[in-house]
């Protein structure tokens, strides 16, 4: 699992389908997406509206 005390977030993750997903790009990333379900749909909607408003993704 990511540690974020400990590891960087760029190393291990992506925002694809244009800001909507978490793409793990290790396998603990890969591993904490699906832990975690970081890319259910209440997710996934909820930053499409935040990409509407301009809130996400971070820089």
């Amino acid at each position: 699992m990511f540690n974020p005390r400990k590891q960087s977030w760029q190393e291990h993750f992506n925002w694809v389908n244009g800001g909507t997903h978490v793409a793990g790009t290790t396998p603990t990333g890969r591993a904490t997406v699906i832990a975690l379900r970081l890319n259910n749909d209440y997710l996934t909607e909820a930053r499409a509206l935040w990409i509407e408003s301009n809130w996400h993704p971070p820089s």
